[in-house]
């Protein structure tokens, strides 16, 4: 988290809280939802502006309540999560390739998980920061950054990719068997999409 946001916090403690306003869509975009959006339940305008997208990727965060948030200087942003609360992609690298979350960051997965509408999630470990309200004592000292065993949405551009990688068996509503990653074989299991808020514990709709 940057260090103004958290200077920001010390001088401004109290400033209330946003939620509705800001979504992350299953392609790891940001998106702002005003009013008129947020009454007609729409997507929201996706933001292009670099620099913002950045600011939010490095000040994003959850706390105790699997609540995912946006810490915008003072104030705490709350964020509806379409899919959840990463999304992931099969990016090139050095060594071959690496699973980079919409926030540039690694997750080192465990295993996977497909749904009955064909879509695939990987689990594992990322590091994020965590905000501890039991731990209040003002400035940054709530916020953790530890790693913790999380779900991301594979972005639909990689699901050829990911076939590729895999070893399928037909289950009742959707597919297991196994994937092979870094020469691992990992395991890949059928959930249904509605069980992946309460096992991973995270809000897709944050309230107050």
């Amino acid at each position: 988290m940057d260090d103004q946001v958290l200077r920001s916090l010390m001088k401004w403690p109290n400033v209330p809280d946003c939620f509705g306003w800001l979504a992350l869509d299953r392609r790891g975009q940001w998106r702002m939802r005003d009013e008129f959006t947020q009454q007609n339940q729409l997507p929201g305008q996706v933001i292009q502006h670099a620099a913002l997208n950045d600011f939010i990727a490095r000040n994003y965060a959850c706390d105790e309540l699997g609540r995912y948030f946006f810490q915008n200087g003072p104030q705490r942003v709350f964020i509806t999560l379409t899919a959840t609360p990463w999304i992931v992609r099969i990016i090139p690298n050095e060594h071959g390739f690496a699973l980079l979350t919409q926030c540039n960051s690694a997750i080192a997965p465990d295993s996977a998980l497909s749904d009955e509408n064909g879509n695939i999630y990987i689990v594992g470990k990322v590091d994020q920061t965590i905000y501890d309200s039991s731990n209040n004592g003002g400035g940054a000292k709530p916020f953790l950054k530890k790693e913790s065993q999380t779900i991301a949405l594979l972005h639909d551009h990689d699901l050829d990719h990911f076939s590729e990688l895999a070893k399928l068996r037909e289950e009742a509503c959707s597919f297991g068997g196994s994937w092979s990653w870094y020469e691992k074989q990992l395991p890949l299991d059928p959930i249904h999409s509605q069980e992946l808020a309460a096992r991973f514990h995270y809000q897709t709709s944050p309230q107050p």
